[in-house]
């Protein structure tokens, strides 16, 4: 039995000068040729433009380039004092850095909370609800086996939902980054579904989430994040939205929704969870094909924005990830022909949870009114 490591709530409240109402993601991708710092800095000015406050981030950057990386974001945006999931996916183009994805807000108290001496959640209201953003939530002991540190995981995630004020019924989204996904997925099902299976969700569903193969640089088996929701009145809820082109994940073996609506502070939010080319049984389409595999996928995708009166212009934040990098290209050749070239999107070399598959993406939108 590994005991968790010790944990603390700390207050911060941040007064910027000007309110804005949503909640905001800053994606920034790295130019030919850019350094490090240089696109931190980028990341800083945008954050400073709405005076936003961080309050996760998702980095996908080469571990080899850790020291560097951290180094270089310490420089520009001080310490790090919010979550950091880790993720390591190669840019494609020889850059260690494959991309930043910022979530923030803006003229609200943002509550830090810390396990283990790092911050791993932060804590949020708006008008309608609470929110809990965790992310950085690694296993302590990385020499026991993969479903063991699963296991460790869940319970370091329910600790930090716990001193944040939440508990695992309230998350609404995950996201599962496991090394080497393939040798031991049907494991990690298996721990995930067993640890849900008492849990009474307050929305009556599944999390959306993404599981994707990629190593972190604690050589952990994984390292997981989440989004947790309590609503404050009856304006805001969460509900699940299933995929009119797919059949819904359970039937597989998968314990997750296909995506989720967030209805809160005047605006819906779409989280459509990681996505690929599968066809409604479940079995995979177009395998060996990764121009139909893209296809597949933005269909799928498209159905589900469509069914919530959305559409790839509402995207505020993508990920997209390709088993080998050169798959890229079929992927900016379809955003060039539908005219979505602007979508806010990270790519990263990654590997997706079955061996057939070679491209996945997940992905937020938002409408207001």
């Amino acid at each position: 039995m590994h005991e968790l490591p010790v944990g603390e709530l700390n207050m911060i409240e941040i007064k910027p000068p000007v309110r804005v109402p949503a909640e905001s993601v800053v994606t920034v991708v790295p130019r030919p040729g850019e350094p490090v710092a240089a696109v931190f800095r980028r990341l800083a000015g945008e954050l400073a433009a709405t005076a936003a406050v961080p309050t996760a981030m998702m980095l996908y950057g080469a571990i080899t380039a850790h020291a560097e990386i951290t180094r270089a974001m310490r420089e520009v945006l001080g310490e790090t004092n919010w979550p950091v999931t880790w993720v390591e996916g190669a840019s494609g183009d020889g850059a260690v850095l494959a991309g930043v994805q910022v979530f923030a807000v803006s003229g609200r108290k943002v509550t830090r909370v810390q396990l283990g001496g790092r911050v791993v959640a932060s804590v949020f209201e708006d008008a309608g609800a609470s929110h809990c953003l965790v992310g950085g939530v690694v296993p302590v002991a990385v020499t026991l086996p993969p479903a063991a540190q699963t296991q460790q995981a869940f319970s370091h995630l329910e600790a930090a939902l716990d001193m944040a004020g939440f508990t695992l019924a309230d998350v609404v989204r995950t996201w599962f980054f496991n090394d080497d996904i393939l040798a031991w997925y049907a494991d990690f099902n298996r721990v995930r579904s067993a640890h849900y299976a008492g849990v009474k969700w307050r929305t009556g569903s599944l999390p959306a989430s993404t599981g994707i193969g990629a190593r972190n640089p604690t050589g952990g088996a994984l390292v997981v994040g989440a989004r947790a929701l309590r609503p404050a009145n009856g304006t805001a809820r969460a509900v699940e939205v299933g995929s009119p082109l797919q059949c819904p994940a359970p039937a597989y073996g998968s314990a997750f929704a296909r995506a989720m609506e967030l209805n809160l502070d005047g605006a819906r939010q779409l989280l459509v969870s990681g996505t690929a080319s599968i066809h409604p049984d479940g079995r995979t389409a177009w395998p060996g094909d990764p121009t139909r595999q893209v296809a597949r996928t933005m269909e799928v995708i498209g159905a589900i924005l469509e069914s919530r009166q959305m559409d790839f212009g509402d995207v505020t934040r993508a990920t997209a990830y390709y088993r080998d990098a050169a798959d890229r290209r079929h992927f900016e050749a379809w955003l060039g022909a539908q005219g979505w070239q602007a979508m806010p999107v990270v790519h990263t070399q990654s590997v997706v949870c079955r061996d057939d598959l070679l491209f996945e993406v997940e992905l937020d939108a938002t409408v207001t009114g």
